[in-house]
């Protein structure tokens, strides 16, 4: 153990890395893929809470430092980091292909992000896929990796529970998806039917648009159905990390 004023400089494959930060993100990291840990801050009242993390520094010749709050909030980048950063070896995308080989058979839901990129929403989204048993977290071809500090925070765990899947050419990954049995669903603001109107089906992908343009027109287009959830009218529309609970609560409720 060592003790320093701040941060240290990036190591060799820093770029490779994801800094994780809060106590439920960082021990769920650490649950599941403990070799990937590679580097921890933490303040010194944080011993004892992460004394298992600690040890598998230990054993994996990983270093671990006592920082003061503002050193954490640099690393991370945040005020929510709760005592404790971590690096961690970025986890793998799989290709569509591979997932949908190793996706058991029979109930699932799957979700499209097409445009949603708000790390807070993606993290809340990881949050509820975890919670109502999705598989995978689908990702365009040319979207950005979905995984951030802040949204490996927010997800509070979801996100060592759902794997983010990358996508080649979108009519090749619906023509995929269909041959795997899945029907697309595409949500929408206006226009569309309600949720609650027709069964849904056991093998489903929702896609989700970003909230101020929406699902693509043309991708919505090629989806089995536009479905859209009812509300008061008091508001427009629900936030998407929002409405991706109540979509994957009615699909719940209808399989489960």
């Amino acid at each position: 153990m060592n003790r320093a004023p701040g941060p240290p400089r990036p190591s060799p494959g820093a770029e490779e890395e994801l800094r994780l930060f809060g106590l439920n993100a960082v021990r769920a990291a650490f649950a599941a893929r403990p070799e990937d840990l590679r580097k921890l801050w933490l303040l010194p009242a944080r011993l004892g809470d992460l004394r298992e993390l600690i040890a598998g520094c230990v054993a994996r010749r990983r270093g671990y430092t006592l920082v003061e709050a503002e050193d954490l909030q640099r690393l991370s980048g945040s005020q929510h980091h709760e005592g404790v950063v971590a690096a961690f070896r970025r986890p793998d995308e799989l290709p569509l292909s591979t997932f949908l080989r190793d996706l058991p058979r029979g109930p699932v839901p799957l979700l499209w992000l097409d445009g949603v990129g708000n790390p807070h929403n993606i993290g809340a989204i990881l949050r509820a896929a975890a919670h109502f048993g999705a598989a995978g977290l689908l990702l365009p071809k040319t979207a950005p990796p979905a995984l951030s500090g802040a949204a490996v925070r927010v997800a509070e765990g979801g996100a060592e529970a759902v794997p983010c899947v990358r996508l080649g050419r979108i009519d090749n990954a619906i023509a995929q998806l269909q041959a795997a049995g899945f029907q697309l669903l595409a949500t929408v603001v206006r226009g569309g039917e309600s949720l609650y109107a027709r069964p849904l089906p056991a093998r489903c992908v929702w896609v989700l648009g970003a909230e101020a343009a929406g699902v693509d027109p043309a991708l919505a287009t090629a989806c089995a159905a536009r479905l859209g959830i009812p509300g008061s009218g008091r508001v427009e529309s629900l936030n998407v990390a929002a409405a991706t609970a109540v979509l994957l609560a009615e699909w719940a409720r209808q399989h489960r």
